[in-house]
């Protein structure tokens, strides 16, 4: 067995800076090509405190940024026009991509994989979807579907 220390968030072994104990083969030949976990060595221990403090002071930062940005995210509402079958049933359905692009109209950068969608939107409403903006912080946003002229 051989003691590693994981750079990055690793969802089967730990988080950045846990010392985890794995079998050399996967080491050599998995975590540490993809910069994923580095040997504990003496020297490699007392770099991680100084490590673990950089990483505090920007995760710091990035949760703010990310509150700020749920602040305004919880205020903002937007409208999706979609063309409308009958009964008010859409053709398709609205997706994670499109509030996206959405968003990113109106100036917020979101990754589509962090559009969060309770259940498939496929009828004209207010619909309420999550955006996962940090590891803490979901913000909720208010999606109108609004039938297409």
């Amino acid at each position: 067995m051989m003691k590693v220390i994981l750079r990055q968030n690793v969802e089967t072994l730990g988080d950045i800076g846990d010392i985890v104990t794995v079998k050399p083969g996967y080491a050599r030949n998995f975590l540490i090509p993809r910069q994923l976990a580095y040997v504990a060595t003496p020297g490699a221990i007392k770099a991680l405190d100084t490590e673990k403090a950089q990483y505090a002071v920007k995760m710091e930062k990035t949760k703010m940024a990310a509150e700020h940005m749920a602040a305004q995210l919880a205020e903002l509402q937007i409208t999706i026009p979609m063309q409308v079958g009958e009964e008010g049933r859409l053709f398709g359905s609205v997706t994670n991509q499109m509030i996206a692009q959405e968003l990113e109209l109106r100036g917020f950068k979101v990754d589509r994989r962090n559009v969060m969608i309770e259940e498939q939107i496929k009828t004209l409403g207010i619909f309420e979807v999550h955006i996962r903006l940090h590891t803490e912080i979901i913000a909720p946003l208010k999606v109108w579907v609004i039938a297409q002229d």
